[in-house]
């Protein structure tokens, strides 16, 4: 006898019932691996673009907007900082890098980036094509802004003005594409990049007028700004000391990006362990699901069982038969709910994607995936328990003198 063969047959001889117990097992299952993969996904595409960054200095505000704004991109800056106090910093003992960005442009939404090729390094990003900027008004894009835009070496294109979409063109001042960057998985992916000069250039050349004389120009060069800085350390003993001398010492703030992310995950661990305990609480009306229909089964099927125990099946077979066909709801449900996780991360990844956030891929194993089939196990066996002990008992003199 193929105990496993005739436990499927079994199983599918109810198929309302057995499709109802394997909804409800599917779903606690992928809610629990949805958790899990989203967790994970989220906590490294954050580590991915915290690399190598120790802090980040910028105007007086919310530390977690500058955060947000100055390493991921996707939070408006709280205002601007003096070029000359960033130079400051450099000379710092406790500073081995000072790398300034500038925001205020976009390019159909991708933020226009001006920096230093430091900013490349920070992330060892390398050109598909092209090569990197020269001069001002050059321009590098990201793998994700240069497949979105179609935009290619060589050609030109506009910025807007803002950190969205929907502002005025500058339509005077055009960039020109002299490389695009490769894949990398990080914020990089979703930026134009270009030499800080170019953002003074373009806004320089905006609010310029036609009587503007050299002393003008002079007193706008002196005054040059920058967006915000990211910081490197040259000792980790430096975060003890260096944002506190930022904040007390100077007009700007500096924030810990390890500090604020830690903060933001702790704020959205809420709805993490709701939908965790969602999952237990599905997995316990499956489980009691389970246990009644492989309870109705072994009442369903005494004779069957009587029969084979007549035909020469061993009680352990027997319990063996119920025990498999709690086992094949676990194989399935556990597949299909890895399946429905992925899937929906991978949803939740092209969702963020369009939005220029986060880049989170769904199809993706984590370690801690392992944890769903043991659960799939763990609730077949403890449904399986009680119907499995009353199939290996069954009475085969009493149950062929039924009528």
């Amino acid at each position: 006898m193929n105990v496993w063969t005739l436990s499927w047959r079994y199983l599918w001889s109810r198929p309302l019932a057995t499709l109802l117990n394997l909804l409800l097992l599917t779903l606690g299952l992928a809610s629990m691996a949805f958790v899990l993969i989203a967790q994970d996904q989220v906590d490294r595409a954050f580590e991915r673009d915290l690399r190598g960054i120790d802090a980040v200095v910028g105007a007086k505000g919310s530390p977690m907007q500058l955060i947000l704004a100055g390493v991921f991109h996707i939070d408006v800056p709280p205002g601007n900082i003096p070029l000359d106090a960033v130079k400051q910093l450099q000379q710092h003992p406790l500073v081995a890098q000072v790398i300034p960005v500038s925001l205020g442009d976009n390019l159909d939404g991708y933020r226009i980036v001006g920096t230093t090729a430091d900013y490349l390094t920070l992330y060892g990003a390398s050109l598909s094509q092209g090569t990197l900027w020269a001069g001002p008004m050059e321009a590098v894009l990201g793998a994700q802004v240069a497949r979105t835009t179609g935009l290619s070496t060589g050609q030109a294109f506009v910025g807007a003005h803002g950190l969205g979409r929907g502002g005025a063109l500058h339509g005077a001042t055009r960039y020109r594409v002299t490389g695009v960057l490769a894949p990398c998985g990080c914020v990089l992916d979703r930026l134009a990049l270009t030499a800080t000069e170019s953002v003074w250039k373009v806004h320089d050349d905006m609010h310029a007028s036609a009587d503007m004389d050299e002393e003008d120009r002079a007193a706008i060069e002196a005054d040059r700004e920058v967006t915000m800085a990211l910081i490197r350390y040259r000792s980790p003993l430096a975060a003890a000391s260096f944002p506190r001398y930022v904040n007390d010492s100077t007009g700007m703030q500096a924030a810990a990006p390890a500090v604020e992310i830690t903060r933001l995950l702790g704020m959205v661990g809420v709805g993490t362990r709701v939908l965790q305990g969602l999952g237990v609480v599905l997995l316990g009306v499956a489980g009691l699901s389970v246990f009644i229909a492989l309870w109705g089964a072994v009442r369903e099927r005494r004779h069957d069982l009587a029969m084979l125990r007549l035909l020469g099946a061993e009680p352990a077979k027997l319990g063996a038969l119920l025990l498999c066909e709690a086992l094949w709801l676990a194989g399935l449900a556990c597949a299909l709910g890895l399946l429905a996780a992925h899937g929906l991360t991978a949803l939740m990844g092209t969702a963020l994607m369009s939005q220029q956030s986060l880049a989170i891929s769904g199809w993706q194993w984590v370690d801690a995936e392992w944890a769903v089939p043991a659960l799939a196990l763990g609730v077949a066996l403890l449904a399986a328990l009680v119907p499995v002990f009353s199939a290996y008992r069954v009475d085969v003199t009493r149950m062929l003198n039924e009528r």
